[in-house]
């Protein structure tokens, strides 16, 4: 299986750990919706073996499904997880989804393990072929062997759960839906395939038109609306209260012990902000908990910058005043710490965008620091006060002394800010602009370099 691995995605499991401390469900959280799935999980007799969950951005899919890996981990009922990430080139498409299934399938099973080497040895560029064509080598004939030559004890014991998260966080719509197709043919139709496959995903176009009436998923798959069927208002205010009682309680402001912070009309105002996002919530939380100054003030501060009550409200309203004033309040805290006259929002844009597969420039976050000759100090405080929104995560050692990184965006929201001009607003740099300033800097190493005598 060696050749699997070196197709795989690794960061796409659900225990990886360039994934560390991923997003999950608080406790007495989203129970109903996790009884919901893991019944239909339990009842290997159900005909539907494909379980859709479709909600908006911020919606708590990918907790949801962070959760249920754990639990289906736990039963030992875990054949394989990927969760898909537009910010990560390893997991934005589905070109290594098969190979990766076919990783974790067969390290459980010496048999599956033996039967899909063989088919890596008979065709070493098997993990070049078609989607469909990984899936029936891979998969369906090896699992057709062991069901021709096992006990169906044995079988029935094998982990049956196949999770798949953010499929509409692949790049390409069509990859999407060859992704949804490939089940359908290979594993779906076959009824004697034993998964059970739980996706979830925003309701964008590939999902959307196999789900709907004349859609050919429409009468195979369980669907679960989850922005529609589930009002997450009272999860919210839970998540919200317990995790800032916690914060209050490790801090040394006095005021944030008290048991009356945070006010119930605090949790209120944000609740009626989050509009069952969870990822509101989850940014004020990581906002909140900065321990450079007191979670009371800072609190203060969310508050400040919510929609007026009697303001209506569009979509993404409230995340978005929350990303700009996150944003802003980075910018002058950068800037007025920082004096070699750097542009902050282009520094950043630069680095949000050095994660896209379809960009010409690719650095990882220290390359692209010294190429912006940003000392280590300056590539720090770039990101201080925007940690609540990304985190640098440590890669691999350039020298014994110095480890690169990359930078690691919490969510696809953010980046959907940032691009679209409506809503960034004065905080928008449009990406030709980043891009014209990326080849300028390349040049003018080019240029000292060769002033210098190195090329």
């Amino acid at each position: 299986m060696e050749a699997a691995v070196k197709c795989s995605a690794p960061n796409a499991l659900y225990n990886s750990a360039d994934r560390f401390d991923p997003p999950k469900c608080d406790e007495d959280t989203r129970v109903e919706v996790i009884q919901e799935v893991m019944d239909w999980m339990h009842d290997r007799e159900s005909p539907q073996r494909l379980l859709c969950m479709t909600g908006a951005a911020g919606s708590g899919k990918s907790a949801l499904q962070q959760t249920i890996s754990e639990r289906c981990s736990k039963e030992g009922i875990l054949g394989s997880t990927f969760f898909l990430s537009s910010t990560d080139p390893t997991r934005n498409t589905a070109s290594a989804l098969i190979a990766t299934m076919a990783y974790q399938l067969g390290s459980d099973n010496v048999e599956l393990r033996r039967e899909m080497g063989t088919v890596v040895a008979k065709d070493p560029l098997i993990f070049s072929k078609s989607m469909k064509t990984q899936m029936e080598k891979l998969i369906v004939a090896p699992f057709g062997y062991l069901q021709g030559n096992s006990e169906e004890s044995e079988l029935s014991a094998l982990p049956y759960a196949i999770l798949i998260d953010g499929l509409d966080e692949c790049t390409d719509e069509e990859r999407q839906a060859e992704v949804l197709s490939t089940i359908n043919e290979c594993l779906l139709k076959n009824k004697n395939m034993p998964f059970r496959i739980f996706i979830a995903s925003r309701p964008e176009w590939a999902i959307r038109s196999a789900l709907k009436e004349d859609g050919y998923l429409h009468q195979v798959a369980y669907h679960i609306p989850l922005s529609d069927k589930y009002d997450a208002f009272s999860d919210i205010q839970r998540v919200l209260w317990r995790r800032l009682r916690e914060i209050g309680r490790k801090s040394s402001d006095p005021r944030a012990r008290s048991p009356s912070w945070p006010s119930k009309q605090d949790i209120a105002v944000l609740c009626r902000a989050a509009s069952g996002q969870f990822i509101y919530a989850a940014t004020v939380i990581k906002f909140v908990s900065d321990k450079r100054s007191s979670p009371v003030d800072r609190l203060q501060i969310v508050l400040s910058w919510t929609p007026d009550t009697n303001q209506r409200m569009k979509p993404f309203t409230s995340l978005d005043h929350l990303y700009t004033n996150i944003l802003l309040r980075a910018k002058e805290e950068y800037e007025a710490s920082n004096t070699d006259g750097h542009d902050f929002l282009l520094l950043f844009r630069v680095h949000q965008l050095m994660k896209r597969a379809h960009w010409k420039w690719m650095f990882s976050a220290t390359a692209l620091s010294w190429l912006l000759k940003l000392e280590e100090t300056d590539h720090e405080q770039l990101f201080w006060d925007l940690r609540s929104l990304v985190a640098i995560v440590p890669t691999t050692w350039v020298s014994a002394s110095v480890r690169d990184c990359h930078l690691r965006i919490y969510h696809k929201s953010l980046s959907e800010f940032l691009d679209d001009e409506s809503r960034a607003k004065v905080l928008f740099v449009p990406e030709k602009r980043a891009e014209l300033h990326v080849a300028q800097l390349c040049l003018r190493h080019i240029d000292e370099s060769m002033f210098c005598g190195n090329l």
